[in-house]
């Protein structure tokens, strides 16, 4: 089909929530994908943080196709090999204790919450369920997790929210002291904030943070949804943080390009959901989870140093460009913000996807580069030209 048949089916069929890019994608190779005209990009996306592996990778297409001749679904009432194997994998590589499998960064952020408010009910009784969430975070699209979402544009129209949520500034201690009565639970933040503009928090603030929570007895939740499987050059970003939460939750990389989540817990907190407290119809299904398989035996430590080489590589490049549009590059690994200036974050999009390389937005004024984790040093040049090429002065 042509851009224009695709196009105009989705705008007589498909809800129009989204501001879609003004092409279709056909197909993929490594970081490098190709419209439905043939013409070749390089995807500084990955479908936001999801196609770790990019596209077209052998081993994950074959783990996909054995499972599904094997079996596609068949529910949580029964064991199944490709989530436990999974499970085996991801637990010790987090140095967490146990892991609940499901389908979207969301529900995954739902789940730890719930987690969150059973553990202090459970020890302390009603009347301490909030928690502090930080200014600009981004949780999801669920209404729990849009009130947990820091921002307030979000909450525009959906009310009511769940209640037992308040927000404090990143990186300020004084502020989330503010918040810290003694009906808090919790709080959670993410390392990198990726929707807000791509900011990292500082190393002192997030220790301080997991300092309080322990002396307090609050959960220390972390939102890796778009930070964790390998994509800030560990297999989760609180690696590089000093720090060991009590739940972390994951989506987006864990399965390369099919739907799946969860999240992980400590020993503490390893029990405190038991039968019939959550649950998921296609949580842990066998396909994703098989692809997930294959992700995970990709993450070894040289293939995560590899990662933050190309992330310095790729920042290092965007600084020689010198372009006047770029007022700061920022991140961790293949997370990488670059301020706009002098020119709209969108409008500097799409002049660099009309040019072959497609990037995308966060936050007011920054470009979010996610490359795919196997992106290699020719695809990155690539890039980079285009940018220099859109980017000059």
């Amino acid at each position: 089909m042509t851009f224009e048949e695709i196009k105009a089916l989705d705008e007589r069929y498909v809800m129009q929530t989204y501001g879609r890019n003004q092409l279709a994608i056909d197909r993929g190779s490594g970081a490098t994908v190709y419209d439905t005209a043939g013409k070749e990009y390089i995807d500084f996306t990955s479908g936001i943080g999801v196609c770790s592996l990019g596209y077209a990778n052998e081993a994950w297409a074959k783990a996909i196709y054995d499972q599904a001749m094997k079996l596609g679904h068949i529910s949580n009432l029964f064991y199944t090999e490709p989530y436990a194997k999974l499970a085996s994998k991801l637990v010790p590589a987090s140095g967490m204790a146990a892991v609940f499998f499901g389908n979207s960064g969301a529900e995954a952020n739902e789940g730890m919450i719930k987690l969150a408010r059973k553990y202090s009910f459970e020890k302390y009784g009603k009347g301490r369920a909030t928690v502090i969430t930080l200014r600009n975070s981004f949780h999801g699209r669920t209404i729990t997790t849009l009130k947990a979402t820091g921002q307030d544009h979000f909450h525009d129209f959906f009310f009511p929210f769940t209640e037992g949520f308040r927000y404090a500034e990143a990186n300020n201690m004084n502020s989330l002291m503010a918040e810290a009565d003694g009906d808090v639970c919790a709080v959670m933040m993410e390392l990198i904030q990726g929707e807000g503009g791509v900011n990292p928090l500082d190393k002192d603030f997030v220790q301080a943070v997991a300092k309080l929570c322990a002396e307090r007895d609050w959960l220390l939740l972390i939102d890796e949804v778009q930070t964790g499987m390998g994509r800030t050059g560990s297999v989760f970003a609180f690696q590089q943080f000093g720090v060991h939460p009590d739940v972390v939750t994951f989506a987006k990389g864990i399965a390369g390009g099919l739907p799946f989540g969860g999240f992980l817990a400590n020993e503490k907190c390893r029990k405190v959901l038991g039968t019939g407290d959550h649950g998921s119809t296609f949580g842990g299904n066998p396909i994703a989870a098989a692809a997930g398989n294959v992700v995970m035996d990709t993450l070894t430590e040289d293939f995560l140093e590899q990662v933050k080489e190309k992330g310095r590589y790729l920042r290092d490049g965007i600084a020689a460009l010198n372009s006047p549009y770029v007022s700061g590059i920022r991140g961790m690994g293949l997370m990488i913000g670059v301020g706009v200036q002098g020119m709209a974050h969108k409008e500097l999009k799409d002049r660099l996807m009309a040019s072959g390389l497609l990037a995308l937005t966060a936050g007011k004024d920054t470009l979010r580069l996610l490359p795919p984790l196997v992106i290699t040093r020719e695809e990155i040049d690539k890039g980079l030209a285009v940018m220099a090429k859109v980017m000059k002065a």
